[in-house]
């Protein structure tokens, strides 16, 4: 069904309306092979259907999918929800007064200080909401109106996009990270748990999200080996391994206390999937105690970390390809940048 572009009388409502569908055209479009709770989503879907009374209503809805296993949602919510508050401040009367040059204001004021990575997240969110009302308006002549946004003069990305490097450990301070996990006091509920999943993301290199969604079947013992049993983005199946006295001890207790739903491997205390937001934060408290400070402290630090000291010590770009499952090896290759020893060639150019 389509809508007048303008179908409410209120420009904040009628922004938050489109906004809102989209947020539900993404949640049927995007990868459910990761949500452990479908009646939920079935739920948070029939609430959008219903409409929401307000941005933060519909923060709450975004959060719930995300935490059942939709996370890919907030890479384009969190752009949307700035640029709801952005427009709503400027008093707009009508969606046709948004035209390319307010939306690269709103890149230019909103991404200022952001990694190229994050802003170029943002102008893919903006695309994908004008584009997606482009095609779902109609008025009453059934023609469409067409934004036909394409931000490509938006100067706010410097070189190529998402080129920023990584934030990282190096050998001396995984060490120190690596100590401070077994030292760091837990409450005794949660140590095996936390202490597993901090190991087997820092010494195999896996997403969060692909921890997270492991199930008891994914992971078995081959002589002194786990296997994992992963499955990446776009479900892309891959195996990563780890030895087994590193989280032998933990993963037996972990087990003998776990009650998980779904088969997860980790859980919360209701048995529930855990969130990133919640290791992430494990992650930063384990990082301040060893008295690490990065750029940034989250888990996902943790997999740069791991595939930064991969490729150091064995020069193989195509196994940290492998190990971290991208599907582009130009993706990969942003870890050569940290080959000190290969760059060390260059101090003698002079000589």
């Amino acid at each position: 069904m389509r809508y007048d572009l303008d179908f409410c009388n209120s420009f904040d409502k009628t922004l938050l309306f489109w906004i809102e569908r989209f947020v539900r055209n993404k949640l049927t479009t995007l990868s459910n092979s990761n949500v452990n709770d479908k009646d939920k989503l079935a739920s948070i879907i029939q609430s959008l259907v219903k409409g929401t009374n307000s941005i933060d209503e519909l923060k709450v809805l975004v959060k719930e999918a995300r935490n059942i296993g939709l996370s890919g949602i907030n890479t384009y919510f969190n752009p949307l929800l700035k640029l709801y508050k952005f427009l709503k401040n400027l008093g707009l009367a009508s969606m046709k007064e948004i035209d390319e040059e307010l939306l690269s204001d709103f890149l230019a004021s909103e991404t200022s200080g952001l990694s190229d990575a994050t802003k170029k997240n943002h102008r893919i969110a903006l695309l994908a909401l004008f584009s997606y009302i482009d095609k779902q308006n109609e008025n009453l002549d059934g023609n469409s109106y067409l934004f036909k946004i394409e931000l490509k003069n938006w100067g706010g990305l410097r070189g190529n996009s998402g080129s920023k490097l990584p934030a990282y450990m190096n050998k001396e301070e995984i060490n120190k990270f690596l100590y401070a996990i077994d030292t760091f006091e837990f409450s005794s509920e949660t140590i095996y748990r936390n202490r597993l999943i901090i190991k087997m993301i820092i010494y195999t290199g896996i997403r969060v999200s692909e921890i997270l969604n492991l199930k008891i079947k994914d992971i078995y013992k081959e002589e002194d080996i786990y296997i994992l049993q992963v499955k990446g983005k776009g479900n892309k199946p891959r195996v990563a391994m780890i030895k087994s006295k590193i989280i032998e001890i933990d993963l037996q207790n972990w087990l003998s206390q776990r009650l998980c739903n779904n088969d997860l491997l980790v859980c919360n205390k209701k048995g529930n999937r855990l969130t990133q937001a919640y290791v992430s934060r494990i992650v930063e408290q384990i990082l301040i105690s060893a008295g690490i400070r990065k750029e940034k402290n989250g888990a996902h630090m943790l997999r740069h970390s791991f595939a930064t000291l991969l490729y150091q010590k064995h020069h193989d770009l195509i196994l940290v390809q492998e190990a971290l499952g991208h599907a582009d090896i130009n993706t990969s290759r942003i870890y050569t940048h940290f080959d000190k020893d290969r760059l060390r060639a260059t101090t003698n150019l002079m000589n």
